[in-house]
C-alpha cells in the first residue's frame, strides 16, 4: 500500500531541513500542474533556482523534477500568481505538529499567508494580514469553519496534544482514557497515526495492547522517552531518512528515521528528506499510472473482446444462413416438377371452393398412400398463405402467392443479402481486431515508458547559464552579460587576462567574453562571437539590419574614467586600439541538444549552433513577442529534429527557449 500522504513527522522533518533553503528566496513564478499540486519557483541572489512542490492533502517538498506545466494556467494559480509573485519568503512554520504548514511571504502589498493543508483531501488557501481568506483551492462549509471567501481563516480543531509542547504530568493523562489499548490511546491523545504509535511502543517494549487504564508509572515515563526520542530524531536531523521497499522492490514507505517496524526491509538511505521524499514520490506517481494504466487497459480490452465475440457470432449465423438459403433454393430446383404440381394443386383446389381443412385433408390422405407430390407436404398456414414442405432433413416456406421459380429465387437472394452482411461483418470484425491489436502495442510502449522515470530531472546549470553564452564552433565558452548587473560581474568577477572582449559600437550593448583558456581562438570563433555581441545589442530592438562591433584585450578595460567623469553600471572605459568587424549582421540560431538523458536547449552564433545542435532555427529581428516566438520555434524544432526527440522537444518550457531570443523579440528565418 503506497504512503497516501505525509505523517507529522514527516512535515516537522521536511519543515526542519528546507526551512533554512527556501527562506528569505523570491517567488520568481507559480506553476499548478494539475487540479491540487502547485509548484514554485524560487531563485536567491548568486544561487541555483529552487523548486518547491505543494500537493493538497498529500506532500510538500523540494523537487528536482522538472514538471509538465499546463499551456493556460488555472484560475487559482493565476490568483495566487497575483498576490505573492515576486514576494518574498520570509518564515515557513508547521501549526502545532499538525499536517499543516504556512508560508508566510512579504510583499510590495503586504505580508500574506500560504495555509497548505495536508489532512483528508487538503487545501491551499491564501490569507490576507487581517486573516481573511483571499482565495482557496477548494471552498467549503464545514460543522467546525468555514473556507469561503473574505471569511476570517481559522484552523481545524487540533487531531490531538502538541507532542512537542507535552509535560510529562500532561502525558499521564492518557491513562484515563481507560479500557482502550494504548496503540488506539496514543493515537487519540497525540493524534499521530498508527504508524508512529506503534513505532514508539515497539521502541519502549510495551504491547500495543496494553489497555491504558492498566499501564504503570514505568510504562508511562517509558513510552514519554520514546516519543520524545523520535521527535529529537525527526526535528533535529541526526538520522538517516530512508525509502523502505519488501522483498519484490515495492515501494513501502518514505521516513525521515529508520523503524524498527521496517527492520527486515530493504532501506535507500537519503542524506537530505526532502530528496528521499521526492523520489518516493516519483516512483509512486510512476506506480500509480503504471497502475492506473494497466486498469484501464484491461477494461478497454475487455471491452473490445465482447464486442469481438459478438461480431464472431454474427459471422458464424450468416455463414449458417448463407448455406441454407442455398441449400434451400437448390433442393427446390432439384424437386422443382414435383413441387409445382403440389402448390398448383392446393391453389386449384382452393379456387374451386373448396375449404382450408379439406384441401389438408386431401393432400394427407395422399402422403399416407405415398402418392407422389403428397409426399413433400408437411403442413400449410393459412395466414399469410405458407405452404411448408418437407425436402431432405429441411423444411422450407412456399408462399403459395408465387411460382416455384419465384420461390426458388427469393431463397438464393435472402443468401446474397446474408453474403453482403457478411462482407461487413468480416471488416467490422478486422477493425475491431485492428484496434485490440492497437490498444495491446500501446499498452506494451506504455510499460516500456514506465520503466523509465515519469519525470525527467532538471539537470545542473553551469555557473556560465545565469549569463548569455554558446560554445564556438571551436569549443570556446563565449559569455555575455543580460543588463548592467551582470555586465559589472562578468567583467570584473570573471574577465582574465588572456581573455578576448568584445563590445558592439552601440549604445545599451553587452561585454561579451571569449574564455580562451590560454589558447588562441582563429578567425571563425572571433567571427562568431561578434555576431553574438552584435545580434544581443540593442540595435536587435532597433530592427538594424548591420551593426558594428569590435574587440579588444583584458588590459585595454577600465573602470577608472577620467576626473570629473562618472562610469555608470555595467559600463566600461575602453583605452587604446579596438579591432573592428565591420557591418556584421543581426541573426543568431536557437537549436536542441541531447546531453545524457536531456535535451538542452542551445542558442548563439548560427555556425556554432548548426555544428552542435540535433536541430536548430535560424532567429532575426522581428515584431514576434518571445511567448510566440518560443512556441513557433519549439514546434519548428520538434518537426526538424528525429522522430525520437520529438515528444521531449515539445515538453520543453517556454522559458528555456525565451532566453535565448534578444530583448524579447525576433522572427524566424527560413
Amino acid at each position: 500500500m503506497l504512503k497516501e500522504t505525509m505523517t507529522s513527522f514527516d512535515i516537522a522533518a521536511v519543515f526542519r531541513e528546507i526551512t533554512p533553503i527556501i527562506k528569505d528566496t523570491f517567488i520568481d513564478n507559480i506553476y499548478q500542474i494539475n487540479a491540487v499540486t502547485l509548484v514554485f519557483n524560487l531563485r536567491k541572489p548568486s544561487q541555483t533556482p529552487i523548486n518547491l512542490l505543494i500537493e493538497a492533502g498529500r506532500r510538500f517538498h523540494l523537487t528536482s523534477y522538472i514538471v509538465s506545466k499546463p499551456s493556460k494556467p488555472p484560475a487559482f494559480c493565476m490568483a495566487i500568481r497575483k498576490y505573492l509573485r515576486n514576494g518574498k519568503i520570509i518564515e515557513v512554520r508547521q501549526h502545532e505538529f499538525e499536517r499543516i504548514i504556512i508560508l508566510e511571504v512579504k510583499t510590495r502589498e503586504g505580508n500574506f499567508q500560504l495555509i497548505c493543508e495536508l489532512f483528508g483531501e487538503g487545501n491551499i488557501i491564501l490569507v490576507n494580514q487581517q486573516n481573511q481568506i483571499l482565495h482557496a483551492l477548494t471552498y467549503k462549509r464545514m460543522r467546525d469553519r468555514n473556507i469561503l471567501r473574505n471569511e476570517i481563516f481559522q484552523h481545524p480543531p487540533p487531531s490531538g496534544r502538541n507532542p512537542l509542547k507535552l509535560s510529562l504530568e500532561e502525558f499521564d493523562k492518557v491513562r484515563t482514557i481507560g479500557k482502550l489499548e494504548i496503540v488506539k490511546g496514543l493515537t487519540q491523545f497525540l493524534g499521530i497515526g498508527g504508524l508512529y504509535a506503534e513505532e514508539i511502543l515497539l521502541r519502549a517494549g510495551i504491547d500495543k495492547n496494553t489497555l491504558c487504564q492498566s499501564l504503570t508509572t514505568r510504562q508511562v515515563d517509558e513510552i514519554f522517552n520514546q516519543l520524545n526520542n523520535i521527535l529529537s530524531l525527526t526535528t533535529t536531523g541526526k538520522t538517516e531518512h530512508c525509502i523502505t521497499v519488501d522483498e519484490k522492490g515495492e515501494l513501502v514507505d518514505v521516513t525521515p528515521i529508520q523503524l524498527r517496524k521496517y527492520e527486515g526491509y530493504k532501506q535507500k538511505k537519503f542524506e537530505i528528506f526532502s530528496e528521499a521524499l521526492d523520489e518516493y514520490y516519483a516512483e509512486a506517481a510512476l506506480k500509480e499510472k503504471e497502475v492506473s494504466g494497466s486498469k484501464s487497459f484491461e477494461k478497454e480490452l475487455a471491452k473490445l473482446e465482447r464486442v469481438l465475440q459478438n461480431q464472431q457470432g454474427t459471422i458464424e449465423d450468416l455463414k449458417k444462413k448463407i448455406e441454407l438459403n442455398k441449400k434451400i433454393g437448390d433442393l427446390i430446383y432439384s424437386h422443382f416438377g414435383e413441387l409445382h404440381v403440389l402448390l398448383q394443386g392446393i391453389v386449384d383446389a382452393k379456387k374451386s371452393g373448396k375449404s382450408w381443412e379439406q384441401i389438408v385433408s386431401d393432400v394427407e390422405i395422399g402422403k399416407q398412400s405415398g402418392r407422389s407430390p403428397a409426399t413433400f407436404f408437411h403442413s400449410l398456414q393459412q395466414k399469410g398463405l405458407i405452404l411448408n414442405v418437407s425436402l431432405d432433413d429441411q423444411i422450407p416456406a412456399l408462399n403459395l402467392r408465387r411460382s416455384i421459380q419465384d420461390n426458388a429465387a427469393n431463397y438464393y437472394a435472402e443468401a446474397k443479402k446474408a453474403e453482403k452482411k457478411l462482407e461487413g461483418a468480416n471488416k467490422a470484425l478486422q477493425e475491431t481486431q485492428n484496434k485490440v491489436e492497437e490498444l495491446k502495442q500501446h499498452c506494451a510502449i506504455q510499460m516500456k515508458e514506465t520503466q523509465k522515470p515519469l519525470l525527467r530531472k532538471a539537470r545542473e546549470k553551469a555557473w556560465y547559464e545565469k549569463f548569455r553564452w554558446f560554445n564556438s564552433s571551436e569549443g570556446f565558452l563565449v559569455i555575455g552579460g543580460r543588463d548592467a548587473v551582470t555586465n559589472e560581474i562578468l567583467v570584473k568577477k570573471y574577465m582574465e587576462p588572456h581573455d578576448i572582449i568584445f563590445h558592439a559600437g552601440i549604445v545599451g550593448a553587452p561585454f561579451v567574453l571569449v574564455k580562451t583558456e590560454g589558447k588562441i581562438p582563429t578567425e571563425q570563433t572571433l567571427m562568431e562571437s561578434a555576431q553574438f555581441a552584435a545580434s544581443y545589442s540593442r540595435a536587435w530592438k532597433e530592427v538594424s539590419v548591420t551593426v558594428d562591433v569590435y574587440w579588444v584585450k583584458p588590459e585595454q578595460v577600465s573602470k577608472s574614467p577620467p576626473s570629473g567623469q562618472y562610469v555608470q553600471k555595467g559600463a566600461f572605459i575602453i583605452k587604446g586600439t579596438k579591432n573592428y568587424f565591420r557591418n556584421i549582421p543581426l541573426q543568431i540560431a536557437i537549436g536542441i541538444k541531447t546531453k545524457e538523458e536531456y535535451l538542452k536547449v542551445i542558442g548563439g552564433s548560427v555556425e556554432a549552433v548548426a555544428k552542435q545542435a540535433n536541430a536548430y532555427v535560424k532567429v532575426v529581428p522581428g515584431k514576434l513577442t518571445s511567448s510566440k516566438l518560443a512556441k513557433q520555434i519549439r514546434f519548428l524544432l520538434a518537426k526538424k529534429a528525429p522522430e525520437s526527440l520529438r515528444k521531449g522537444i515539445l515538453e520543453i518550457p517556454l522559458e528555456e527557449i525565451q532566453k535565448f531570443i534578444p530583448l524579447g523579440e525576433g522572427e524566424t528565418k527560413a
